[in-house]
């Protein structure tokens, strides 16, 4: 009988430890990430009474916990910040006490210092771009969000124009170019190093039998010297192909002594795409199809967010997305191993693998989803399962301990 108590009173511990997994479960069933931990029984030793074939079971240990890192439903957020995952894997994160840890939480915020951090104020750790740019080459570290800044002007170096050239207007005499008898005028906006605009005015002569001339302008009051900027010859074959400059010398046009005392400005008149003409003569009215610059003004930051990919794309005024940083993703051979610490966070143990680090959908590591958050894996109809099977066998192992009991009371009344 005292074995019959000591296996039922191992059997009520085991429920009861199964029943706080259970509870535990029920409890993060809103939590972001969080991943449901399951009791895993087994039994103890069994004791040989008489000879080999009689054998009690002597109950069960405590029950092991194991954590099942499957997917969680990925539903959208309005957080600009929130982020999930989808696939392997956990983001790189380390506690005021500078400890790694590691976690599947992704409701992201910023601190007073524009430092991201979790929702649980653990630092988030990535690749932050220097200079502008960013490399994810380097050692990891604690990612700061930009507040409030402008980004620098970046002075035009490459233009060009796309347009076609009309094979039948007008021939203008070479040396009788003058602005009452140009064939053909576009314009296109230029920026210089303090982020101030210049209209470029681009004129056109045809000269006959495919040669047109050409000359680049600004305003007057932009520059202190001649408004002449640039100008040069092209050349038409006779089916309308752009034969000459070579795609190998871009025409320059050179802006020099502007009255805002930004820098002298050197760019590229960029006339083809790769090889191919962006300049045509065509029997056909002479217009323009498009323009392209690579300069642009100063802008103000107007927000920040996580994009797919674990991306941090800081967004300006003038509709530019700039990355300035980049989610660090860890990976493990074996997640199961990892210890729950708290905050929806896991810590390694002396079971777990090293941890892989890299960016995300990379080496076998899952992809970050912006805009997003992942739900509890808790399943509220098998804890409720669970619950009530636990309860069955905790209630069924009591009536053991109270039969064993009786049985030995009635043991002790015959000896007396």
């Amino acid at each position: 009988m005292l074995t019959a108590l000591s296996t039922a009173l191992s059997a009520l511990d085991g429920q009861s430890t199964a029943i706080d997994v259970v509870g535990n479960n029920l409890a993060n069933l809103n939590t972001v990430g969080y991943k449901a931990n399951s009791a895993v029984f087994y039994d103890l030793m069994s004791q040989s009474i008489g000879d080999a074939k009689t054998q009690v079971g002597m109950g069960i240990g405590t029950p092991l916990t194991r954590r099942i890192f499957s997917q969680g439903h990925t539903q959208s957020s309005t957080g600009p910040l929130d982020v999930a995952i989808q696939g392997d894997g956990f983001m790189v994160v380390k506690n005021s006490d500078n400890a790694t840890m590691y976690t599947r939480s992704g409701n992201l915020t910023t601190d007073a210092n524009g430092t991201l951090r979790t929702a649980t104020g653990e630092y988030v750790q990535g690749w932050s771009a220097i200079n502008g740019q960013l490399s994810t080459t380097g050692a990891i570290g604690n990612i700061t969000v930009p507040q409030g800044s402008l980004k620098a002007p970046v002075a035009t170096q490459n233009m060009s124009i796309s347009a076609n050239l009309d094979a039948t207007s007008p021939v203008v005499a070479a040396g009788a170019e003058s602005a009452t008898n140009v064939s053909f005028s576009t314009s296109m906006e230029v920026y210089d190093s303090l982020g101030a605009s210049h209209l470029v005015t681009l004129d056109f002569w045809n000269n006959g039998s495919g040669s047109w001339k050409w000359q680049g302008s600004v305003p007057a009051g932009d520059v202190s010297g001649s408004p002449i900027v640039g100008g040069g010859t092209l050349a038409f074959d006779s089916t309308g192909t752009l034969v000459a400059p070579l795609p190998s010398a871009p025409p320059a046009i050179n802006i020099a002594g502007l009255t805002d005392s930004a820098s002298n400005m050197a760019m590229n008149f960029n006339l083809y795409n790769g090889t191919t003409p962006l300049l045509t003569q065509y029997n056909q009215i002479s217009a323009p199809s498009g323009n392209l610059q690579d300069g642009s003004p100063s802008a103000k930051l107007t927000s920040v967010s996580i994009g797919d990919g674990g991306v941090i794309l800081a967004h300006y005024s003038d509709d530019q997305q700039v990355a300035m940083g980049q989610l660090a993703m860890a990976n493990f051979v074996n997640p199961d191993s990892l210890l729950a610490v708290g905050n929806n966070n896991y810590a390694v143990t002396g079971a777990t693998s090293n941890a892989s680090i890299g960016v995300p959908g990379s080496g076998g590591r899952g992809q970050i989803l912006g805009g997003n958050l992942e739900s509890s894996t808790v399943d509220i109809a098998t804890e409720f399962t669970n619950l009530m099977v636990y309860q069955r066998s905790y209630e069924a192992n009591a009536k053991v301990v109270t039969s064993a009991d009786q049985i030995n009371q009635d043991t002790i009344n015959l000896i007396r």
